[in-house]
């Protein structure tokens, strides 16, 4: 049952809309993703008023960092083989237009009450019952997506998955999330700006040490990518049909470009000029998917004839791979969850009227924990769903408020 919603929600329309929108705003914009490295030295700068930029991009990327950079990337090189990731580049080039029109959007309409898609819903579009609806399936995102999922993927990685080591494991997710989301916006930034650049560098080291000893390699596997992005076999599996569906959705899993979840992250920053919203959200996307993705594939693709990620890990780490990644996924999880809290919470509390935030807390730290006891293929589905259905309300509001989003760098003064 939970399949046939699954592909109902995912058909190939919302796929294709996903897509167009991001074509859209692409010309719409004057191929901004083009020009980010040169925009962000120009407009990067922010006050440090509020939450820094610094914290408000790690928590951000944060919830973009998950398991699905590590897992993602594999679950799409065994359906569409090495030209999925030419497809995944072309989503994330288009998700990097998209993402920036949210946060243009949130940043104009945001305000203390009203944060991301629920203030330009509300304010822009003049749709409060849409805002209502894509808060709820934010909060039931965010308990699948955001944090279950992402726990049972932890445990998956541990070496001991005992029903025994489940529950102490379940125990220690609930005290470290609890902990950090307690205190908040600040609370969940600073913990995401210690944690994250030190996880990524430590995984993108591996991945080029990896490479690095396969570099032989590297000619063919390109042109492996470009050759089977348009063969049959990566068409079914990252360019056409069902598989596509499955592609664009483990593409939001991976950088969240189009579901909303990026704009009310960076509603939390002290620098509210949209523009500059707009540059460092392109620029989680483009880290996320363009190079932690990639780096992922390209290593996966040359230490491993299996498509393992511990098999090609463990030509650099030798016995020592399984515990590299098994803390890598923790910490990318760990980030994650706590990322997509602040999330879950900003719309949990514009559905309760800002009250019972507490018990949202608490509840929250919960279903995180349970993430460690439940199956992976219920909790990926309902996970799909849930995005699926967050979506489509935002993707609604993008579409009907296009003349609002505008590329400063291309207005004339």
């Amino acid at each position: 049952m939970l399949e046939k919603i699954n592909e109902f929600v995912w058909g190939n329309g919302l796929v294709f809309l996903l897509l167009a929108v991001g074509i859209i705003y692409t010309i719409r914009l004057g191929f901004i993703q083009l020009k980010l490295p040169v925009l962000l030295l120009k407009n990067g700068k922010s006050s440090n008023s509020g939450l820094s930029q610094l914290k408000t991009v790690c928590m951000s990327l944060g919830t973009a960092m998950g398991t699905g950079n590590i897992t993602g990337t594999a679950a799409a090189l065994a359906a569409g083989g090495a030209g999925a990731i030419f497809w995944m580049w072309v989503s994330a080039f288009l998700g990097m237009a998209v993402v920036y029109a949210e946060n243009i959007l949130s940043a104009k309409y945001s305000d203390r009450q009203l944060k991301g898609p629920m203030a330009y819903l509300t304010k822009g579009l003049g749709s409060p019952a849409l805002a209502w609806i894509f808060a709820l399936f934010c909060v039931l995102a965010s308990f699948g997506m955001g944090s279950m999922v992402q726990v049972n993927t932890f445990i998956k990685s541990l070496p001991d998955t005992s029903v025994h080591m489940k529950f102490i494991a379940a125990a220690a997710v609930f005290a470290a999330v609890w902990l950090i989301i307690r205190g908040g916006g600040h609370s969940i930034g600073t913990a995401a700006s210690y944690m994250l650049p030190a996880a990524s560098a430590a995984y993108m080291l591996v991945c080029a040490a990896v490479i690095f000893i396969f570099r032989d390699n590297i000619i063919s596997i390109i042109e492996r990518i470009f050759n089977e992005a348009f063969s049959f076999r990566s068409a079914v599996g990252g360019g056409a049909g069902y598989a596509v569906s499955v592609g664009i959705r483990r593409g939001i899993f991976s950088n969240e470009a189009g579901l909303g979840s990026s704009p009310i992250l960076h509603s939390a920053a002290g620098d509210t000029e949209p523009h500059t919203q707009g540059l460092w959200s392109m620029f989680e996307v483009f880290f996320d998917t363009i190079v932690c993705c990639t780096l992922t594939a390209l290593m996966i693709l040359c230490g491993s004839d299996s498509l393992s990620v511990h098999e090609a890990v463990s030509s650099v780490l030798g016995g020592f791979s399984g515990i590299f990644i098994s803390a890598e996924t923790g910490i990318f999880a760990l980030c994650t969850v706590i990322g997509w809290y602040y999330c879950g919470n900003t719309a949990f509390l514009h559905i309760s009227g800002g009250r019972f935030e507490k018990y949202f807390c608490v509840l929250y730290a919960l279903a995180a924990a349970s993430g460690a006891l439940f199956s992976a293929e219920s909790v990926w589905t309902l996970s799909d769903i849930f995005n699926g259905l967050m979506v489509i309300p935002n993707l609604l509001g993008l579409i009907l408020l296009i003349r609002k989003v505008e590329n400063k760098s291309c207005i004339k003064k």
